[in-house]
């Protein structure tokens, strides 16, 4: 669930300018690479310790973020130019792309992947732990962008690219910016993925998961950061809270995602929900009237 609103993040940042890209599962499935090579190739990060080390973790989540990001910064230049539709497919292309080489590269491990990645714990809560911390960082920074000066000019993108322009705003470096942080979490995210799975291999980054991702944030909501947080939690969540009807959890799971956006066009958490709640809890800290009529 913690993952699945990293990867939301990751989606959300593009969507912030208004840009639909699609290539969360593959920067996803380059971090996850990196860090299934690191780890059973390299020696000296630790492999034959009884616990693998959580700074070479922070290491493999390092690099991660410099191959993503270097990656996303040449091909955001190209990709970016296009808009709206264009940019989608452009983007399910590169996740396409990414898959089929990596499935034919010897050393990935080709289409059995890799195997025995390294624990850095001995159970699902140091997982639970690291990726908690990640997501708490990732949230923050995102809060951080909404109120800066760079995430005013994403919201403005959004609403009107060209009246964006004619202020002054470089539309072009802003996107690319959002393209770049986008690739950076994701890439982080399959590190941790690597590790948790135990197993690596390039078919986690699909087109499949191009949806599945693009979902949390249309779901939970794309003006805000908190809405794909949300909709990552609840749609990671209910397909496994579904298994009780057994094989129609699949149909129930996909008349959720039909149903909730035509009740729902915003997302579940929109900045409305916020101001609503905010006059209400308003209401009920105002001191009652003392004394009667006048």
């Amino acid at each position: 669930m913690l993952l699945g609103s990293l990867l939301g993040l990751s989606v959300y940042l593009p969507l912030r300018c208004g840009q639909l890209s699609l290539a969360t599962p593959g920067f996803y499935a380059i971090g996850g690479t990196v860090a299934a090579l690191l780890s059973t190739r390299v020696p000296a990060l630790g492999i034959s310790d009884a616990t693998y080390p959580l700074t070479s973790v922070m290491l493999e989540m390092l690099l991660a973020a410099l191959l993503t990001g270097v990656l996303a910064l040449g091909l955001g230049r190209v990709v970016l130019r296009l808009r709206g539709i264009y940019l989608a497919i452009a983007t399910i292309a590169l996740v396409e792309i990414l898959r089929v080489v990596t499935l034919n590269l010897e050393f990935t491990g080709g289409a059995l992947g890799i195997f025995g990645i390294p624990q850095p714990f001995s159970g699902p809560e140091g997982y639970a732990a690291l990726t908690f911390v990640v997501l708490a960082v990732v949230c923050w920074l995102c809060d951080r962008l909404e109120k800066t000066r760079p995430g005013r000019a994403m919201a403005a993108i959004r609403d009107d690219e060209l009246a964006a322009a004619s202020q002054g705003i470089n539309t072009a470096d802003t996107k690319l910016m959002a393209f770049v942080l986008s690739a950076l979490v994701a890439g982080v995210t399959g590190v941790v993925a690597a590790h948790f799975l135990n197993s690596w291999n390039a078919k986690l980054g699909n087109f499949d998961a191009s949806i599945t991702t693009l979902a949390f944030v249309v779901f939970g909501g794309s003006r805000t950061w908190l809405g794909p947080v949300f909709g990552g939690l609840l749609l990671t969540a209910l397909p496994e809270l579904l298994r009780p009807v057994g094989d129609l959890r699949l149909i129930v799971f996909g008349a959720v995602i039909l149903v909730g956006p035509l009740f729902f066009p915003q997302g579940l958490i929109t900045p409305e929900l916020f101001q609503t709640l905010r006059r209400r809890m308003g209401r009920s800290a105002a001191p009652s009237p003392q004394g009667g009529r006048p």
